[in-house]
């Protein structure tokens, strides 16, 4: 296709396409580097009108490069709904929710799955392998069974169990660790080598985030090439944090934008807010967080490889980093179902607390547009709302 290297996140050094890649020899995090110029000659606004309603309608400026190696479920196009009763409640005017719950896994890790198990598909792994909190592993699990590929999943022995079951009737192999998803990745690391996987944790190859980013083309696509001024993301490894700062850039470069930027705000909760101590503490990586719990498995991540990068992004854009509690983000849900029909996840469910805090310190206008991202469904998670009254 059009990629022309790939290149580190830290230190810049650049690799030789077409090839499997983890880290960096750094350390840090890959991305992936495009001849937009070439891609921009058939990837166009007009030419996009007439494209599949699914994330491979950007496929210049994503990785595959044999059509038959695209693995799809129906992933991205995802609908971008906009909260009139919720907005109206809290005085917004231009208040919209991106709802990832519609993805194939019912989360918006299918995007990244898809284009990652896609790329490992056409560059000839044979056995894959991921940590996760959840959401992840039911999405690895089912593009490697679309590909034929054996799948070996580590979770926390307290994942939803939606989750786990997803997983296992899928085929994977799945294996329930008593710690937290970095306890899971540690095993991975250790066994990798022996076992002959490759490593598809987030960040630590380069093409999950290329899924994720085809969130910042779709946002800029559903608003007529106009950006808002404000996205609130749930934030665990970050990679659609990440992914969409990369995507508004190459749409900047292809002419499709100017340089004006959403503030991107970055909500976690706050039994493990290790990229929110970070940034009120004006560091420039993630805080280790040693006792991380939260009933929202989704950011329930200690440590992200790719700190150093969010908080980048969040400086940059004039964001900010907020936490929130377990129960704000239960009420939430119920605040957003109840107004907008759409049952959330608790990941998604911290966003509106936190936007209620930047209303009372005056860090949003009432017209500006503002997007929410619910990046799974409520469904996934039954556990966190207690027993069923029959």
């Amino acid at each position: 296709m059009n990629v022309t290297h790939l290149y580190c996140s830290a230190c810049g050094t650049q690799y030789e396409p077409r090839r499997l890649y983890n880290l960096c020899s750094c350390g840090k995090p890959l991305l992936v580097a495009y001849d937009l110029k070439q891609a921009a000659q058939t990837l166009t606004k007009d030419a996009l009108a007439s494209r599949e309603a699914t994330l491979w309608r950007y496929r210049e400026v994503l990785p595959v490069e044999d059509e038959a190696n695209r693995l799809c479920l129906g992933e991205g196009m995802t609908p971008l709904i906009k909260a009139n009763r919720l907005g109206e409640q809290l005085g917004l005017s231009n208040l919209y929710i991106k709802d990832e719950s519609l993805n194939p896994t019912a989360s918006f890790k299918a995007r990244g799955m898809a284009v990652a198990i896609s790329m490992a598909k056409e560059l000839g792994a044979t056995k894959l392998a991921v940590p996760s909190a959840g959401n992840a592993a039911g999405a690895l699990a089912a593009y490697a069974a679309k590909a034929g590929l054996p799948a070996y999943i580590f979770m926390p022995r307290d994942t939803p169990a939606a989750n786990i079951i997803e997983c296992q009737q899928m085929g994977a192999t799945v294996t329930l660790v008593d710690g937290l998803i970095t306890d899971c990745g540690k095993i991975i690391a250790e066994r990798k080598e022996a076992e002959g996987w490759f490593d598809v944790s987030t960040l630590k190859e380069p093409y999950r985030v290329e899924g994720k980013k085809t969130m910042g083309y779709e946002i800029a696509e559903q608003m007529n090439w106009q950006l808002p001024e404000v996205i609130l993301y749930p934030t665990g490894g970050g990679t659609g944090l990440i992914g969409m700062w990369k995507a508004f850039d190459e749409m900047q470069q292809m002419g499709w934008i100017d340089s004006r930027r959403p503030r991107m705000v970055s909500v976690q909760a706050e039994g493990c807010a290790p990229i929110v101590k970070a940034y009120q503490a004006g560091a420039t990586v993630g805080v280790d967080i040693p006792d991380a719990h939260t009933i929202a498995a989704g950011l329930r991540v200690p440590k992200a490889v790719g700190d150093f990068i969010m908080l980048g992004i969040i400086r940059t854009s004039g964001g900010i980093a907020l936490a929130i509690s377990d129960a704000e983000l239960l009420a939430a849900v119920t605040e957003i179902a109840a107004a907008e029909g759409i049952f959330v996840a608790p990941e998604g469910g911290a966003l509106l607390p936190a936007l209620k805090q930047m209303m009372e310190r005056g860090e949003v206008q009432p017209d500006e547009k503002i997007v929410l991202f619910n990046t799974g469904s409520g469904l996934k998670y039954l556990e966190c709302f207690g027993a069923v009254t029959r």
